[in-house]
């Protein structure tokens, strides 16, 4: 089993991008967990604290990705967050980068980007919620 240092939760509503990330991201042997959207992401979290790092897709049903960053933010999350999107607009890129987003994917994106970014991210990055 995978310490808690290399879990990972992707938030993402394609079926099909989930099951690919999560294939990719275990097949380097990152533990992973995916949902479809932000409320079961937080769901997931307030179950399990070990998740380092939460990569969200920004347009999704329910609660997008930056409301999910707006919300991780005011329960004083530390989780680092990548936001994936084919199109984000200068105000979302300003108010996540004013949330603390950890960094952005823009699709269509490689699958040896995402690596490098979640390793670089899991080798630095505090976990969880401060108490």
């Amino acid at each position: 089993m995978a310490d808690c240092m290399n879990r990972i939760l992707i938030v993402d509503d394609d079926q099909e991008s989930r099951d690919l990330l999560s294939e990719v991201l275990e097949a380097n042997g990152y533990a992973v967990r995916a949902v479809p959207d932000g409320m079961a992401a937080r769901e997931v979290l307030r179950e399990d604290g070990d998740c380092r790092i939460v990569i969200a897709d920004l347009q999704m049903p329910n609660e997008s990705g930056l409301e999910l960053l707006r919300k991780l933010r005011q329960q004083k999350s530390k989780h680092a967050v990548i936001l994936m999107s084919s199109f984000i607009s200068a105000a979302e890129r300003q108010a996540a980068e004013e949330l603390g987003v950890s960094t952005f994917l823009d699709k269509p994106f490689r699958l040896t980007e995402l690596l490098q970014t979640v390793a670089e991210l899991a080798a630095r990055n505090p976990i969880g919620i401060s108490s």
